[in-house]
């Protein structure tokens, strides 16, 4: 299942049932976990991790020294999960010492073409990224995540569970689980009402994020006493909960806020 054309190291870890289409390379410290098919022209080096059934498409570079100044050659660690459909010019690095040393990406994700995933970030699972969107360093996106075409996320940045980003967004600032952003310097403009119906997330809990959504982001007070009173009227609710505890977890960013609100 490798091309004769194909450079593969000798040290490499090759699983069973593993493609290696015409042209690619595969560096010494990579290892291809089963059923990995690897197109032409494909590129892959440094402490690189592919999981089962992950299928690279031509030209993608992965696993390469990280676009930082302050990157000396650590021992970094790429990580990438099962069944993730990684499209042409994909470039994903390793960690950094200024960070936590490893990117690592989860499972049953698809990056379209040109992706971009920098050093130290950290993605869950099903999450889809649109031609050519770019993440900053120590970015962490979790699951179910939309991020569209063009759209760059700022280095530190978070995007909460089920959130959406409009294409050609600049994201400079947190996402909260389930929000919906989009601009040259994103503003929310309310909750991803699509996204969750897919997920079949019931009428009761839709109407309780959008009524504590309004709630947070209400004018009347500063916004954590606002987070005080949604935990309190919607203590029941877990999607809920998930937004409360998002937003109280230690950050390097503000949030993303109404446009009427963004300072």
């Amino acid at each position: 299942m490798i091309h004769q054309t194909a450079v593969v190291s000798e040290k490499a870890k090759i699983g069973k049932n593993v493609s290696i289409g015409p042209y690619s390379i595969i560096g010494d410290d990579v290892e291809l976990k089963d059923d990995v098919e690897i197109m032409s022209h494909v590129c892959i080096d440094g402490r690189t991790i592919i999981g089962e059934g992950t299928k690279i498409f031509p030209f993608a570079a992965i696993g390469f020294n990280p676009q930082d100044l302050k990157f000396h050659g650590e021992l970094s660690t790429l990580i990438i999960g099962k069944n993730n459909s990684i499209r042409e010019y994909v470039t994903m690095h390793p960690g950094t010492e200024g960070g936590c040393m490893e990117t690592r990406v989860g499972d049953n994700n698809l990056f379209m073409i040109g992706v971009h995933i920098a050093h130290d970030c950290i993605l869950g699972n099903n999450i889809v990224m649109g031609n050519n969107a770019t993440l900053g360093g120590h970015v962490r996106v979790d699951d179910n995540v939309i991020i569209g075409g063009l759209a760059a996320v700022h280095q530190w940045t978070r995007i909460g569970k089920g959130a959406i980003v409009g294409g050609m967004s600049g994201v400079e600032r947190d996402v909260i689980p389930y929000g919906n952003v989009k601009g040259e310097r994103a503003f929310l403009c309310g909750l991803n009402i699509m996204g969750l119906k897919r997920a079949d997330v019931s009428r009761k809990d839709v109407q309780a994020l959008q009524k504590a959504y309004e709630m947070i982001f209400s004018e009347d007070d500063l916004i954590f006493n606002n987070l005080k009173k949604v935990e309190n009227t919607f203590s029941d609710s877990l999607k809920v909960r998930e937004i409360i505890e998002f937003m109280l977890q230690k950050s390097e960013r503000s949030f993303c806020h109404p446009r009427s609100q963004q300072k």
